[in-house]
Formats: C-alpha cells, structure tokens, sequence
C-alpha cells in the first residue's frame, strides 16, 4: 500500500520519541517537519529523510500530509490544529491542549464537522498493566483513588512559567490526573492547595511547586492528586485505587500493577521498553488514518474532558496559594 505521509511541527524531545515510534512502521513516511527553531527541525528532519519548512502552514499546503503530529509547548496550540482539521488532515497532538479550554472546544467542534481522525498523547492508556487494572475496577468499582507525580523540574526553560506551561498539573500532571479518568471514570476538583519555593536555581518561576488536589468522582468515590517537581528525579509517578477486597498500585514508569487482596500480593510487569505505550499508541493513530478499525483510546474530544479538570484543579491550586 501507499506509505501514509506524515508531517511534524515542533522538533523537541517529545518529536524524536514519536519519530522513533513511527519509524518502526513499514508504512509510514515522515516527509516534512516545521518548527519555530531551524535547528531543531533540521536534525529531526535529516533523521527522516523529511524536508523543512519554516512555516508550518507551508508544510500544510505543499506537502501532500496525510497526518500531523502537533508537537508543540502548551502555549503554542490553537492555530496549528485548526489549520491541519481545515485541510482534512489526521490530527495527532500532544497533550496538554492548551492553556485554556475556550480553544480546545472550538478545535473539538472543527474535527467533529470534519469528520477526521484525531488522537492525544496520553499514551499510558496503551499499556498492558492499564488495561488489566481496568479489567480488575469493573467486576471491583474503586472507591479511592490516589494519585501522584513526584519529580524534579524538567530542563526547558518554559516549563516553569505558567503563561507558557500552565504549571505541573496542568502540563505533566494531566496524565495522571487522565488515568484516573480512565480507571474510575468522571471527576471534578472539589478542593486544592499550593505552594511555592523559593529556588535560586529558578529565578523567574512563578509555578506552583506543590500541589495538592481532592477530587470526587461521578461514582461517589472520592480521591486525591499531589504533585511536586522539587526533587532531584521521579520518586513517586502513579496511582493506587481501593476497593471492597482489592487494591492495586499502578507504576506507570516502570509498567508495574502491584495487585493485592487480603495479606496476598501478586505483580504484574510484561515486557516493555519505553518506547512500548508510544509505538501502540502511534500505531492506532495511523491505523484509524488509513481506515483500519480505530483502537484510539484518547480522541481530542475526551481528551478535552482531562484538559478541563486539570485546568479547574490548577485554578483552584492557585487561588488557594494566593
């Protein structure tokens, strides 16, 4: 068959692990990649064999894309998507959606007028140890959910400034706050709090650098997130649920559900590298692309429903921390 022609903007760190993905597809074709740094688009693009465009709308119009992977910083969404979803072309973007959901919801009514294929990066809902977690809470509703992203402070420059991140919860956090969705079902942030530290090493953060969030699920469980990127590396990136008789801890980093009834505790960890959840994820996407039955767990349009409980939690982060 035809390769399916793929085109990138942004080339940072998250563009070479969804480049990688792909390249272990047959047929797929990365032909073009736009980005605000020439740099960087010209290492990603020579990687590929892709040509570069300075201008993600020419890439857009001349490259013949079948599908986008939209790869930018959390403060460059809106009219990238909105241009792809105009021109028909298979959506991939990466979370979080924005900075706000007044965009996300005009992009989310675009791709449902269109009709196309549209897929965010919340790619730890592929995993094996997710699915059979999922399978354990439905014959097990939870009736706790606890969760957790304690880690350091990412090396981008942008990630600690809110208008350009929306904070921990917002741009890092959001996948936890996403499985939780996935395994328990609808929530809402009842109740949050936050705080900054003062660190030398971060002159101009103005993000929270704790958090901490109450959540009560449509099901009448109740939970919380906490968060922190004061550490020197990941500590504590997960989620625990509870249950009448089960309990299960679910280590997304290291692909590991720890399953425990009564005084009995048995783990679960397949095989799986890092790459694992992204080439899964990536391959649905291209699958539904070219027409394949869609096994796309995370459409733009529930992907929005995450993007506003994070952005409700962060508000309400921030108004408590004054």
């Amino acid at each position: 068959m035809t390769a399916t022609r793929v085109g990138f903007i942004g080339a940072g760190a998250i563009a070479r692990v969804h480049l990688r993905a792909l390249a272990a597809f047959d047929d797929v074709q990365v032909v073009a990649v736009a980005s605000r740094s020439p740099e960087s688009a010209g290492r990603l693009a020579e990687s590929a064999g892709a040509r570069v465009y300075s201008d993600y709308r020419s890439m857009l119009e001349e490259a013949g894309l079948d599908a986008v992977f939209i790869c930018v910083t959390p403060d460059g969404h809106g009219e990238p998507e909105l241009a792809a979803v105009d021109r028909g072309i298979g959506l991939f973007v990466e979370k979080p959606l924005g900075l706000d959901d007044e965009v996300p919801q005009r992009i989310a009514e675009r791709i449902r007028q269109a009709g196309i294929v549209s897929c965010v990066g919340y790619q730890w809902r592929y995993l094996e140890v997710v699915d059979r977690a999922r399978g354990l809470l439905e014959s097990h509703p939870p009736q706790m959910v606890m969760g957790s992203w304690l880690g350091d402070t990412p090396g981008m420059s942008w990630w600690t400034r809110k208008d350009q991140s929306g904070g921990q919860i917002v741009e890092q956090a959001t996948h936890i706050f996403d499985l939780a969705r996935y395994l328990a079902g609808e929530m809402e942030p009842i109740a949050a709090a936050g705080r900054r530290v003062v660190r030398p090493a971060y002159p101009e953060s103005d993000i929270l650098d704790v958090t901490q969030t109450s959540l009560r699920f449509a099901s009448g469980a109740i939970g919380s997130i906490e968060t922190t990127c004061l550490l020197d590396g990941p500590h504590g990136v997960g989620l625990e649920t509870v249950s009448d008789g089960l309990g299960l801890t679910l280590e997304v980093l290291d692909h590991r559900l720890a399953i425990r009834r009564g005084s009995q505790t048995a783990i679960y960890q397949p095989q799986s590298t890092f790459n694992t959840p992204y080439e899964l994820q990536d391959r649905a996407f291209i699958d539904a692309v070219q027409g394949k039955p869609n096994r796309i767990r995370s459409p733009y349009e529930d992907a929005l429903l995450t993007h506003r409980v994070t952005l409700a939690a962060s508000r309400l982060a921030d108004a408590a921390a004054g």
